[in-house]
């Protein structure tokens, strides 16, 4: 028996559900911290909405992603690297006038 939830051992996705190349914040999700349920004091429900329903319960073993695939930033370098798109063509057009 456990006296405190500090106590517990902690409870990996991979225990659960096969994973693959996941961190360690989808790997051990009671480490998420700052939902509803976890404020002291809890917020007055004359002020809640439906909405906040959301964002009440922190994520748990199952409800965390199995696999992680990160964003690759190839596009983005490649055209910090080469930079913008200009447009050299001659200009024919009429310029709006200012009255």
């Amino acid at each position: 028996m456990y006296c405190s939830e500090s106590e517990q051992p902690l409870q990996k996705t991979s225990d659960f559900y096969r994973t693959c190349n996941l961190p360690k914040r989808f790997e051990y999700p009671s480490w998420f911290y700052g939902y509803g349920i976890q404020r002291s004091p809890p917020i007055n429900p004359f002020y809640r909405t439906t909405s906040s329903d959301y964002g009440r319960y922190p994520p748990s073993i199952h409800s965390v992603p199995t696999t992680f695939y990160p964003n690759v930033q190839e596009f983005t370098k490649a055209l910090s690297r080469a930079g913008n798109y200009r447009n050299y063509s001659l200009n024919v057009g009429i310029d709006p006038s200012v009255i």
